[in-house]
């Protein structure tokens, strides 16, 4: 993500100091707009999490992912840390764009920071009374003030200045308690791989019955009884071994 987010920052200023107009074009095609979004621009929901204006604020975001998001990583695992940022960036940007359309907040929204606050979030659920040492700030403060100081000043820049910016900060924050509570546990990566391996498996089970139909049939052609090549478990019973005990539930072939 964060190596994503640096490639696209580095074209844009690139783009931006030679005066070319593809600069202006990817920010306003990829930057959250809740009218564009409205208007059919529905990528802008993911896209405006890897595209940054001001360096303070790229700087500060990708710091932020990279120290809280290598510790939130460290427990929870690579994939459901993807999902966790992913669905963050999202799920505010929904939910911001929702709140947008009744006309109470507006402008575009850049940035990481939904996917930072949400890990900031995770962080704190993860580690209630672990201490942060901030950047500027050589002593450890406990995570819970960190989380409650950065919504109370998110939560007065967006009283006062009515941003879809700030809303969807602090809406990144609450998508990181709702994935804590309610996906982590049951991944949205893990839970599609159920269902993938549910139908396999089913597929399979399908095709053995099949199979089994088949040499049914084609023993009673041939004047055999196939019961004596199936155990009372469905477990298939080579011929030399026909004369042995059930295996059981167990057996080599359920």
């Amino acid at each position: 993500m964060i190596l994503m987010s640096t490639a696209i920052y580095i074209v844009i200023v690139l783009l931006w100091a030679s005066h070319q107009p593809w600069a202006a074009a990817i920010l306003s095609w990829g930057g959250l707009s809740p009218e564009a979004v409205r208007h059919g621009r529905v990528w802008q929901l993911v896209t405006y999490g890897f595209l940054q204006l001001d360096p303070w604020n790229f700087l500060m975001t990708m710091l932020g992912v990279f120290f809280l998001g290598s510790a939130v990583e460290a427990r929870i695992g690579s994939r459901a840390f993807v999902e966790l940022y992913l669905f963050s960036i999202f799920g505010a940007a929904l939910l911001g764009c929702l709140l947008a359309w009744t006309g109470y907040v507006g402008g575009q929204a850049f940035g990481a920071g939904a996917a930072v606050n949400a890990i900031l979030m995770v962080f704190f659920l993860l580690n209630r009374d672990a201490p942060i040492m901030l950047l500027f700030v050589p002593i450890p403060i406990p995570v819970k003030y960190i989380v409650i100081f950065t919504a109370a000043v998110e939560g007065a820049y967006l009283l006062i200045s009515r941003a879809v910016f700030f809303l969807v900060l602090l809406l990144g924050m609450a998508m990181g308690y709702v994935w804590y509570r309610f996906l982590w546990r049951h991944s949205i990566a893990g839970v599609f791989q159920l269902q993938v391996a549910g139908v396999r498996n089913s597929y399979y089970r399908w095709k053995r019955d099949r199979a089994k139909k088949k040499f049914q049939v084609y023993m009673r052609k041939h004047n055999h009884d196939p019961k004596q090549y199936f155990d009372e478990y469905g477990n298939f019973r080579p011929p030399d071994e026909s004369d042995k005990k059930d295996r059981g539930p167990g057996g080599w072939v359920n």
